[in-house]
């Protein structure tokens, strides 16, 4: 293994590289499949005001939290807690990260492989629509259709195996290549792709009969459908559609060069990882209600709810094949962030070249994210705590992440000396800070209180 020094340490170029590889990081199929079945569930323009509420109280600070960390020290969350609190165990809440990141990175490339196999299938289906008689079938029919589609898949040995691997290749290519000239080089082209695909989604979906009826769902906010449950809901949903907690907004925020102004950044990628999933949504509820299909389909909306509603749309297939390609650009985005977490405490911890560190990580990562392919089939009657592979690691970020959030608030509020917080927050006196004790006041008091709701109720403690 060769020294690190060998390597001079790399960063994004501009700031339209930082703001595209963090808002790569963020926007994902967190924002694409979850965010709008989560709206869904919870009522719709009502649950979008709260969850707005929150990205500006909470996630923002947060975001800017672990940005000062990151810069600061410039390094990896492990050697960044290491460097500025020497000889104290805060270095574990970076480990925390690591592992939350070989653990999230496994079952999120087997999800994201889930989005290939429906690009191939849309192509499929376009080639031979006869084959499969979608014009004749009803919306029962064509729902129970594509349920089978998607249990005979992922039951299934192989397929799964293997866009699980092109992914997990994809994205190692693009890391191993750098930061410059891998990451923030993909993140300028997948980002403007990514919005042009769902523009294009929106405009076919807004043009549908009936489309103003999601519309109105969307945006016309009935607050008697707010509930304890939809705080915590819109709560949870902010905190992770950021990717808060897990180490890549501080090793991200190791790259972005001292000029730039980290509170605007945050608020740029909040403001666009927000647009994304409200832009998802507006691409998707009006095809919903334009098909009477209920909007509380839950985490069956993009994957059987969706092909239902392509299919009996004028050239549908098509129409699903962009969706599943924007999918895919939205999911790639974020593996790169969270591969890269785990590629940068190899390089500087382990003392390792960038191209060992990005092989290491793959072929470990590689093995855990096996062991989710295979809960279906070969490790089905394998469990651990009741719940298979995938679903124990589906299940651990609503512990880990939230876990790791609220050490990094409370380590900038009550650990970091404020002088040095201030001193990231303006640049080195570039830029005038007026939210100074706003955000102290946030990351010291709103923040752990709001993700400690978030981390008790994703163990099962909290039940309001």
């Amino acid at each position: 293994m060769a020294h690190n020094s060998l390597e001079p340490r790399d960063s994004f170029s501009s700031k339209f590289g930082v703001i595209a590889a963090a808002a790569g990081s963020a926007i994902g199929l967190g924002n694409i499949w979850r965010f709008p079945y989560i709206l869904g569930e919870n009522g719709g323009g009502a649950f979008l005001l709260v969850y707005l509420v929150f990205i500006i109280a909470i996630g923002v600070p947060v975001m800017m939290s672990e940005f000062v960390i990151g810069r600061n020290a410039q390094r990896n969350p492990v050697g960044a807690f290491k460097k500025i609190r020497p000889g104290k165990p805060w270095y574990l809440v970076g480990l925390l990260g690591v592992v939350s990141a070989f653990i999230i990175l496994a079952f999120y490339t087997v999800v994201a492989g889930w989005t290939l196999e429906y690009l191939v299938q849309s192509v499929i289906w376009l080639v031979s629509p006869s084959k499969y008689g979608f014009s004749s079938m009803d919306t029962a029919e064509l729902r129970n259709f594509f349920t089978d589609q998607f249990h005979n898949f992922q039951h299934g040995s192989w397929r799964p195996v293997i866009w699980f691997g092109v992914i997990m290749i994809f994205t190692g290519l693009i890391v191993i290549s750098g930061v410059k000239d891998g990451i923030e080089k993909y993140a300028k082209i997948l980002m403007p792709l990514l919005l042009v695909l769902l523009i294009v989604l929106v405009i076919r979906a807004l043009t549908l009969d009936g489309a103003r009826q999601g519309v109105v769902f969307l945006f016309k906010p009935d607050f008697s459908l707010i509930k304890t449950s939809t705080v915590l809901e819109a709560l949870g949903q902010a905190f992770f559609s950021l990717s808060i907690g897990m180490g890549t907004l501080i090793t991200y925020g190791s790259y972005i060069p001292r000029k730039e102004n980290l509170g605007s950044t945050a608020l740029n990628v909040a403001l666009a990882d927000t647009f994304i999933a409200v832009i998802a949504g507006l691409a998707i509820f009006p095809a919903v209600f334009a098909f009477n299909i209920s909007p509380d389909a839950g985490p069956d909306l993009v994957y059987i709810t969706l092909p239902v509603i392509f299919s009996k749309m004028t050239a549908g297939m098509v129409w699903a094949f962009i969706f599943f390609l924007l999918l895919c650009f939205a999911a790639v985005t974020s593996t790169i962030s969270v591969l890269e977490v785990i590629v940068a405490y190899f390089s500087e911890e382990l003392k390792m070249k960038r191209r060992n560190a990005t092989i290491l990580a793959m072929i470990s990562v590689g093995f855990l994210g096996l062991l989710c392919t295979f809960s279906w089939n070969v490790l089905s009657d394998f469990r651990i705590m009741g719940k298979t592979v995938f679903g124990l690691f589906n299940a651990s970020p609503d512990i880990l992440l939230p876990l790791g959030g609220l050490f990094i608030v409370v380590f900038v509020g009550w650990i970091m000396q404020k002088k040095v917080v201030k001193e990231e927050l303006s640049s080195n006196g570039i830029y005038k800070v007026r939210f100074m004790n706003v955000f102290i006041f946030l990351v010291k008091f709103v923040a752990p209180l709001a993700i400690a709701i978030v981390f008790l109720n994703g163990l099962g403690i909290l039940r309001l």
